[in-house]
């Protein structure tokens, strides 16, 4: 565990002139790690006296991710509910009650002029201690479906800001403010760049590629559909950008071997999303929030398949916000292995299909979500 991730009654210096202080909380994936990250960089950006606290979740991926970004963090020792298991949840409420008092303790110390919660086990806590302390918080809600617990802290929240519309359903609607969700600016940044895309992985520009992506940790219905479908592929001389994530890298390469077809590109991670987006004609994809947010600005055709495998189904929430714009194919986890490959070649071979979905995707973007939010975060302590 990182040293920073421990911090027991850590007493910060007095707040300098002119300098806001603000405790960005949550974590648990990417997800939610980089939008608070890219929050923080535009509070730095807008005001550098701007003093910036991170809270995450103990023996989470935000407590190696933050301090690389250049943050210091404190850990809460706090989970979610564990479904299926009786025994793990026992120490919930223990948990539970043990994050709140030290997020009150850090507040405490700190003294923040306003508190962010981006979603994770930690938002929680730090958010509940902070209404008690009478510190202003603004809510960050990625998905189309905002679960249980932003849904309650909403009700103390001075802002909420949104990527989806019809958020009214959850939050009181003179709070929310559409803003979209905060992207790595330097994944999307792929003008120009398809050339030196594809001679990075030393593709053809005669051939049409397909970029899978699962996320870091990948997705097993996605590299099963294209395990099964390879000799499609082939077949339709289609390349494949194929980022397996880092659970099933190795058993697919043991079994494929690591140079199994000049067309196909497999890979653990993606460290150049700017190159895999660029060299990419259409993208497969999850349907996490900021994934989505990025596929908008980068104005690609994408097949997205939801994972069912998340709370409140919120990935399919998201797919189907952009398909009734007609901004995105769906393709549901449980037919993906059948039809998935076959809906990508048909894609790629109807070019007028494909410019309704870029043109239609391309109009939900909202390229500088870190920047509304940050103005937002520095409005609220102002009307405080």
């Amino acid at each position: 565990m990182n040293e920073q991730s421990t911090i027991p009654n850590q007493k910060f210096p007095l707040q300098g002139a002119g300098g806001l202080r603000v405790i960005i909380s949550g974590g648990g994936t990417g997800g939610h790690i980089f939008p608070a990250v890219a929050i923080a960089n535009a509070l730095k950006k807008l005001d550098p006296k701007t003093e910036i606290l991170f809270v995450g979740a103990s023996g989470r991926m935000e407590m190696e991710k933050v301090p690389a970004a250049g943050y210091k963090i404190i850990g809460l020792e706090i989970q979610g509910i564990q479904r299926g298991s009786i025994i793990k949840n026992l120490m919930f409420p223990v948990k539970l009650i043990g994050s709140v008092r030290k997020a009150l303790q850090i507040i405490k110390d700190f003294k923040p002029n306003a508190c962010v919660g981006v979603g994770g086990y930690a938002s929680g806590p730090l958010l509940y201690a902070a209404g008690l302390k009478g510190v202003p918080y603004l809510i960050q809600e990625q998905n189309s479906y905002a679960g249980i617990t932003n849904k309650w802290l909403g009700k103390k929240a001075k802002k909420i800001c949104v990527a989806f519309d019809g958020m009214d359903r959850f939050f009181p609607g003179a709070d929310i403010i559409k803003t979209g969700n905060p992207i790595r600016r330097e994944s999307v940044d792929i003008a120009g760049k398809q050339r030196e895309a594809l001679e990075n992985y030393s593709l053809s520009a005669s051939k049409k590629t397909i970029l899978v992506t699962g996320g870091s940790l990948g997705a097993r219905t996605l590299n099963n559909s294209i395990k099964t479908s390879l000799a499609k592929l082939i077949a339709a001389d289609v390349q494949v950008i194929w980022q397996t994530g880092k659970f099933y890298y190795k058993d697919i390469i043991a079994e494929l071997g690591e140079n199994y077809h000049p067309n196909i590109r497999i890979m653990e991670f993606v460290n150049r999303m700017d190159l895999a987006y660029a060299a990419a004609d259409i993208i497969i994809s999850r349907a996490g929030a900021g994934t989505i947010a990025e596929l908008c600005v980068i104005k690609k055709p994408v097949i997205l398949v939801p994972s069912p495998n998340v709370a409140e189904d919120h990935q399919t929430k998201n797919a189907l916000a952009l398909v009734q714009e007609r901004a995105a194919i769906f393709v549901a986890d449980r037919d993906a292995e059948a039809g998935l490959v076959d809906r990508a070649i048909e894609l790629l071979n109807n070019k007028n299909e494909q410019k309704i979905l870029s043109d239609n995707i391309g109009k939900l973007a909202m390229p500088n979500a870190d920047e509304v939010i940050a103005k937002e975060v520095i409005q609220i302590t102002n009307n405080n």
